[in-house]
């Protein structure tokens, strides 16, 4: 099925454009990509899930729109996402410190929305061929890509 999406973030419907950002831990990584798609396109709605409170409330006080916390969260925001944004580590069981349970990892996987992961080497896993990016760069390449995507669905 397609959507189709006009500048402001709306599909054909009338609905918003379901961005969402999944981060663990401290959730600086979505703080960091909420705070610079909301600086690129100010009306984009975006939910923000964090696996624990601190994450959530990193991605909250950035200005995500919505927000909620753990692992049927991820589970269920991720069947109407359009956009999954966050760490490779979402689609890892047990990554990042055990905060990525195995049903969240499918979850993200399953979904039919576009996934955009950001290649981090702390999420116990190597992605060869990715080499070593700062974490600004690979941030702002995985916002630029959200905001191709953005644009494509107009």
């Amino acid at each position: 099925m397609y959507r189709i999406i006009n500048i402001f973030g709306y599909n054909c419907m009338g609905d918003f454009m379901k961005i969402l950002v999944i981060d663990a831990q401290g959730g600086g990584i979505g703080r960091q990509i909420i705070t610079s798609l909301k600086e690129k396109q100010q009306d984009l709605h975006i939910t923000a899930v964090g696996t624990n409170t601190a994450a959530t409330a990193a991605m909250l006080k950035a200005g995500a729109d919505e927000a909620a916390t753990g692992e049927n969260a991820v589970v269920v925001t991720t069947r109407s996402a359009d956009v999954i944004i966050g760490p490779i580590g979402i689609i890892i069981a047990d990554s990042m410190l055990g905060e990525i349970t195995p049903k969240m990892a499918l979850a993200v996987a399953q979904s039919n929305a576009e996934r955009i992961l950001i290649p981090f080497r702390h999420c116990g896993s190597i992605v060869v061929g990715t080499g070593e990016g700062n974490t600004g760069r690979l941030i702002a390449e995985a916002v630029e890509e959200a905001m191709r995507v953005v644009k494509s669905h107009e």
